[in-house]
């Protein structure tokens, strides 16, 4: 059976006197690939942030593979957890091979130099997530989506156990959605890497996730399969819309469709 990954217990954070996330409490075992859905400011972004190190002074707690998460140094977590923001802004001129590059910096020795493994990892990133023709390229010059494949790149590079996404696939087209979905499902099933995304986009998050969990206004609404949580009652209480419920005919899970 596999090993719990992260642990919440009584989750409590607020930015200001008002609650963000209310008593959250929820586990994620190893290798899961889990979608957190919900409307804008339920607090699907600050839970995640949590999670990667991001975010201090919360009350309740956070482990990580059976340790508090606040006892780990933000290098330590670099090398097992990687976390993709939904957007990315550069103030210096970085080429994309060089940032790509950047995901290496917590497994660096005192070496000035990249190490060959160093390389080999870029290399590797970048031809997984097809950004090998943009490496000369600066990463300001890119298009969103170019942008957003060169960042999980770099997330990549790290090689991490867990990889946390906050609505990784919002520049991109249809077509590179589809793409980037497959790359996370490739590595949750090869690799056996963690995957934890944060969307808005629940058919996306059906085909794909084999966990749903569903959050409003700091609190969980429903936990389960894909198939357990989009159902038009949940719908109607996570997004407040009625909305109607079918199979996919690939049996890909479910896909939801507003009522007019």
């Amino acid at each position: 059976m596999p090993s719990c990954i992260f642990q919440l217990t009584g989750l409590v954070f607020g930015y200001t006197s008002a609650a963000v996330l209310s008593g959250l409490s929820v586990a994620f075992a190893e290798g899961e690939f889990a979608a957190i859905v919900g409307p804008n400011g339920a607090g699907k972004s600050t839970l995640l942030k949590i999670m990667a190190g991001l975010i201090r002074g919360y009350r309740g707690s956070v482990e990580f593979c059976g340790k508090p998460l606040s006892a780990l140094s933000p290098r330590d977590l670099a090398k097992r957890i990687a976390f993709v923001p939904q957007e990315t802004h550069m103030v210096f001129p970085f080429t994309v091979g060089e940032i790509v590059m950047m995901g290496r910096l917590p497994h660096r020795s005192a070496a000035l130099f990249d190490s060959p493994r160093d390389s080999e990892w870029t290399r590797q990133a970048m031809l997984l997530t097809d950004t090998a023709a943009l490496s000369s390229k600066h990463f300001n010059e890119l298009s969103g989506g170019e942008r957003q494949r060169v960042v999980l790149a770099c997330a990549l590079a790290q090689d991490p156990e867990v990889l946390l996404l906050d609505e990784p696939t919002v520049y991109l087209d249809l077509k590179h959605q589809v793409q980037f979905y497959d790359i996370l499902e490739r590595l949750n099933a090869e690799r056996r890497m963690t995957i934890i995304s944060v969307t808005h986009d629940v058919n996306l998050a059906a085909r794909y996730a084999r966990r749903m969990i569903a959050l409003r206004s700091g609190t969980f609404v429903a936990d389960g399969s894909p198939e357990e949580v989009l159902t038009p009652q949940h719908i109607y209480d996570i997004f407040e819309i009625t909305a109607s419920v079918f199979r996919r005919p690939d049996g890909r899970g479910s896909y939801v469709i507003p009522s007019a």
